[in-house]
């Protein structure tokens, strides 16, 4: 009795400290970012796109980077929705009957989910060469749109799975077409889910820098355009930290500050729109 309340304590222990640890490590990341970050962020660099001599530490901001983020993150994630909503419900109704295949299925979104995201974004490349297009922003939301579609895909699937089996049932024996059950009732009842997959896709699309560098291109100036480069955040990030210019290294990490609040945002905006989206489920 007392050797199993000793493994008890140690076991308690040992789980405390790899929680602990996993929250420092949060916290120090974090910390390290708004630390360097916060004093270069100001009202100039968010409202201002890069001026004359802006990479040698003069005046101008990043809000070239924050708009093409939002409009690459919010375009990709309209397409992946597009993708998404009919190829969840489609492996829930149409395949209901054929388990062997929706396990192929899932099988192929789970490889897809773990392709890196350098791979889209060669993918992107040599859609772009052989379309004969720039690099521009339409080009980089079709990339991220192909990259987060595996992950809200498998998030809606996800969501569907805790859908009982009797409802889909009882509707087939009411006489509702699958299709019928699929938009009328499996989503309604997924509605939670739906939103969550596609706000983690968002902040995915903001957060990613492999899938663009290839695709996107960057600019000092605010695409007007689907046909013209965008610039993005981690791109911001990316080049401004490779200067050797201390201003500028600074407002790499101011930039830094607005991607981590942007995203820590969108998670935390999943979590309460999930929360009031699951009062209209069906009892």
């Amino acid at each position: 009795m007392r050797n199993t309340y000793i493994q008890e304590k140690v076991a308690k222990v040992i789980l405390a400290i790899f929680t602990l640890l996993i929250v420092l490590v949060l916290f120090s990341i974090l910390g390290g970012i708004f630390i360097k970050g916060l004093p270069a962020l100001n009202w100039e660099i968010l409202t201002q796109v890069p001026k004359g001599g802006y990479y040698f530490g003069k005046e101008g901001g990043i809000l070239n980077a924050i708009i093409g983020s939002v409009y690459l993150a919010i375009g990709a994630s309209l397409i992946a929705v597009v993708i998404s909503v009919p190829t969840a419900l489609f492996i829930h109704t149409y395949l209901f009957s054929f388990p062997n295949w929706q396990k192929r299925i899932r099988l192929c979104l789970d490889v897809l989910w773990g392709v890196p995201p350098i791979v889209y974004g060669a993918f992107g490349f040599n859609l772009m060469l052989f379309m004969g297009w720039p690099t521009s922003l339409l080009a980089a939301i079709i990339t991220v749109a192909f990259l987060i579609s595996p992950v809200m895909i498998r998030a809606m699937d996800e969501s569907l799975q805790q859908v009982s089996h009797g409802l889909f049932e009882s509707a087939v024996s009411l006489g509702f077409y699958k299709g019928e059950i699929g938009y009328k009732f499996l989503l309604r009842q997924t509605l939670p889910g739906v939103a969550t997959a596609f706000l983690l896709a968002l902040g995915k699309g903001i957060g990613d820098t492999a899938s663009v560098l290839f695709t996107a291109g960057y600019t000092d100036y605010i695409p007007e355009s689907l046909t013209e480069p965008a610039a993005t955040l981690p791109l911001a990030v990316f080049f401004q930290l490779s200067s050797p210019i201390p201003e500028v290294k600074a407002r790499a990490y101011a930039a830094a500050v607005v991607l981590t609040i942007i995203i820590l945002t969108i998670s935390i905006s999943s979590r309460f729109i999930s929360k009031k989206l699951s009062k209209n489920k069906i009892a």
